[in-house]
């Protein structure tokens, strides 16, 4: 009691000094509100209840997070960062496409291959409605899928060298405005397809043969189908007889048994098998890759040119900070609305499936041709004669409903995520 007196006493006491800066203390009773002290502005607080969305919707403006860091610096196109990230987001646009038309996917290789079971639904619109519902009877959802795990096998690297190919080869072969040309366009997607073919042909074969088996009674693995594969040949050709020889070419008798005999064993040794099997229908695929890689890329950059008008820039191109404005790459167009982007990947998957269909077609027959007819290997020119010959020039367009159908809204998922998540990732 005494202490608690003395200490009072000693603070009541304690003279102030002159020149001190020190306020006198102030006694608060408990029910008085505190004065908040004065903290200085952090953006980062006042936007921490609404933060502004990395990969906005049409109705957000494009804002970078926080302050500036190494994820918000630009982005050099010839570093490996952007290889990779550019990689990244043209697999998952890839994945997010070939997803939504997977079971449309499959009815059109069943059509183009001329699968026996659905010939009987090819010709109209409304064939395909009742191809899926026949596949959906016999093998439920499984079965509209069938294919589709290697489909996402091949589709990731497919799609992420594609995109990455293309950002590279643009940037090599367009430097400035003045080379914005149409053929240029061109010439850099058309490159990046074959490359992106080069590297994951052989997965197509096999998301093929997996897709034109319809045999409901045990499940074909893709192991399965690369056996198979691997293990088909064509049938050897029936050498030519000594007599038939010598008839021929008025040869001996015993050089025409010489020569007989050198064509049966030259047809036992170079009979085809193995790995060269995957790459049936290599040739017809690059050849049709030109013209749809080039015209899918070209369209796009050609609609986007038009959505970005300034007499339509209001209403198509996403609103944009004057931060992010100036991140933006040299010679890089801001991001459409999802609308606008929507519309320009259907038009460019639209002209490019016009424009390489036939050679499609050929493709898949080649494919195939292991287990259609005799298993005979045909050049183009000669599937291209049998489909003439068969259907005439309607063949060479057999399925192009549902192809358009099909492509048109993967050609739109597929750039529309793509340039999402080059916003995403900031390149």
């Amino acid at each position: 009691m005494f202490v608690y007196a003395h200490t009072q006493s000693m603070s009541a006491a304690a003279p102030q000094h002159a020149g001190s800066n020190v306020p006198p203390r102030r006694s608060l009773s408990p029910d008085q509100p505190r004065e908040m002290t004065p903290q200085p502005h952090d953006d980062r607080a006042e936007s921490a209840g609404n933060k502004p969305a990395i990969c906005p919707s049409d109705h957000a403006s494009i804002v970078p997070l926080g302050k500036p860091s190494p994820d918000t610096k630009k982005i050099p196109k010839q570093s490996w960062e952007y290889a990779v990230r550019s990689g990244v987001a043209g697999g998952i646009a890839a994945c997010a496409a070939k997803t939504v038309v997977a079971p449309l996917d499959r009815v059109k290789i069943l059509f183009q291959a001329s699968n026996p079971r659905f010939q009987k639904y090819t010709g109209s619109w409304s064939g395909a409605l009742k191809a899926i519902s026949d596949i959906y009877r016999q093998d439920s959802v499984r079965g509209l899928f069938r294919g589709h795990s290697a489909t996402l096998l091949r589709i990731f690297p497919y799609g992420g060298i594609k995109f990455l190919a293309y950002e590279q080869i643009r940037g090599a072969m367009i430097r400035g405005k003045e080379q914005e040309t149409p053929v240029r366009r061109f010439m850099a997607g058309a490159l990046s397809g074959c490359a992106s073919v080069f590297a994951t042909y052989p997965l197509e074969v096999i998301r093929v043969r997996l897709a034109w088996e319809t045999k409901g009674t045990a499940r074909i693995t893709v192991r399965d189908i690369c056996r198979t594969i691997y293990n088909e040949h064509p049938p050897a050709p029936q050498p030519p007889s000594a007599a038939s020889l010598q008839s021929a070419t008025h040869l001996p008798k015993p050089a025409a048994e010489a020569v007989a005999a050198s064509s049966t064993a030259m047809n036992r040794v170079t009979l085809g098998t193995g790995l060269s099997n995957f790459f049936r229908g290599f040739t017809p695929t690059l050849w049709g890759m030109l013209p749809y890689a080039g015209m899918s890329f070209l369209t796009h950059d050609l609609a986007g040119d038009f959505m970005r008008q300034r007499r339509f820039a209001s209403y198509t191109v996403l609103p944009m900070s004057e931060r992010s404005q100036r991140q933006l790459a040299p010679n890089k167009p801001p991001p459409l609305r999802a609308w606008a982007e929507l519309i320009t990947g259907a038009l460019a998957g639209f002209v490019s499936q016009t424009a390489s269909y036939p050679l499609e077609v050929i493709r898949r027959r080649m494919q195939v041709g292991g287990v259609v007819g005799d298993g005979h290997r045909l050049t183009m020119i000669e599937v291209a004669r049998n489909i003439m010959r068969e259907s005439g020039y309607r063949g060479f367009f057999v399925g192009l409903g549902i192809g358009y159908v099909k492509v048109v809204p993967m050609a739109a998922t597929s750039f529309y995520v793509y340039e999402r998540m080059k916003v995403w990732f900031r390149i």
